[in-house]
């Protein structure tokens, strides 16, 4: 295990938490439009009651996802995660927000009124999306940052502080840019697809489902319009490139498309998650008794978000570039962790495959049977 396989390895591992973060935004989604499939206040609450035996893995899966990202790069969690706060504050608040809501939304002595806690539940369910989509966006169009790793060495100004946001946004300037929020908009309605989907399976109520095909056809027409747009500017646009052999950063006409090209594998991947979530949307459309549409769809979010990600870091591609100062821009290279801190945790991760058995192994003791009008009257539904 060469320190560039453990580089590649770790970009590997935390593409696809992010990848699988992406798909279990359909809690969010669905929150959304709770109101709009849900109708009336008995399929408002089995909206509710769904999505809340779900709702601890994405916010598990984001904490985690962080987690891997300190460890693995921290160059990239201290410029992010602390320049950009504004933007991380509030999507960590507004995920706050729904941890809250779920269990306080019908408790006695809730002097809020329940819909003060939907409404929590449901700007949650946009502006969860719609940020997260944001800042992975700016993997592809860069941020305003700058590093300067110096100030460890310069006896004179010596300050543990290497990376500073080069204005006071703090983050939120990126929502400026036309493109992020593009991609931004595209996730929000790809976590509403995948949100439709999985109630519809999940709820045993022909209400409900009749009335998800017709919100699934609205929700897909913007995703497809945004998600199609946002990739050919991705194809056609400049992208952060760096020389391995100097670590000068530059900007090479078509980086993105020479990388799917590059890497024909991702292409290959790209292309199989995009038509497994079309199939997903276009049987559960045309089918009035199929509801299994979460399951490919949700495998091909997974599949398409992971290729974009690795497009973004691999091919000695700088993956959260510095509109500030190109040359502060960070590579796999030059914000990982040491190679014994990699090698370490390389061994730790073998662990993971037993974490995931036991979290299919929860989803299917959850999901035993589907959720009806009967179980909202208990004493624990949300």
């Amino acid at each position: 295990m060469t320190y560039v396989f453990l580089q590649h390895y770790w970009c590997f591992v935390v593409a696809l938490l992010g990848a699988l973060l992406v798909f279990l935004l359909f809690v969010q989604g669905a929150n959304s439009l709770a109101g709009s499939i849900g109708y009336t206040e008995e399929g408002r609450r089995l909206v509710y009651n769904s999505t809340g035996r779900k709702w601890e893995f994405t916010f598990t899966t984001l904490v985690t996802f962080g987690g891997a990202f300190f460890a693995s790069f921290p160059l990239f969690y201290s410029t992010s995660f602390g320049g950009a706060y504004w933007l991380w504050m509030l999507i960590l608040f507004t995920f706050v927000l729904q941890a809250v809501s779920y269990e306080f939304q019908n408790k006695i002595g809730n002097f809020l009124g329940p819909k003060t806690f939907q409404f929590f539940l449901t700007l949650n369910g946009i502006l969860g999306p719609l940020l997260l989509g944001g800042a992975v966006a700016t993997f592809f169009e860069g941020s305003n940052f700058i590093i300067a790793k110096d100030n460890l060495i310069d006896a004179d100004s010596f300050t543990p502080i290497i990376s500073r946001w080069a204005n006071a946004s703090h983050g939120l300037d990126a929502l400026l840019n036309p493109w992020v929020l593009v991609f931004g908009f595209a996730v929000v309605f790809l976590s509403r697809i995948l949100g439709i989907l999985y109630v519809m399976n999940n709820v045993d109520d022909e209400d409900i489902r009749c009335r998800g095909s017709v919100r699934l056809v609205g929700a897909t027409i913007p995703f497809l319009i945004l998600f199609v747009a946002y990739l050919v500017h991705l194809l056609l646009k400049d992208g952060y490139a760096w020389d391995p052999d100097t670590g000068v950063i530059y900007m090479e006409p078509y980086k993105y498309f020479h990388n799917l090209i590059d890497m024909w594998y991702l292409l290959v991947l790209l292309l199989i998650g995009v038509t497994l979530v079309l199939y997903g949307i276009g049987k559960t459309i045309w089918s009035k008794t199929y509801i299994g549409g979460i399951w490919p769809a949700g495998i091909g979010t997974v599949l398409t978000v992971l290729a974009l990600l690795l497009c973004s870091a691999w091919n000695h591609t700088a993956y959260y570039p510095s509109t500030a100062d190109l040359q502060s821009s960070l590579t796999l290279a030059n914000s990982c962790s040491s190679e014994f801190t990699l090698r370490t945790m390389f061994y730790v991760s073998l662990l993971v495959p037993f974490v995931l058995a036991y979290i299919v192994y929860a989803w299917r003791a959850i999901d035993k049977k589907k959720l009806d009008k009967q179980e909202i009257v208990d004493d624990h539904a949300y």
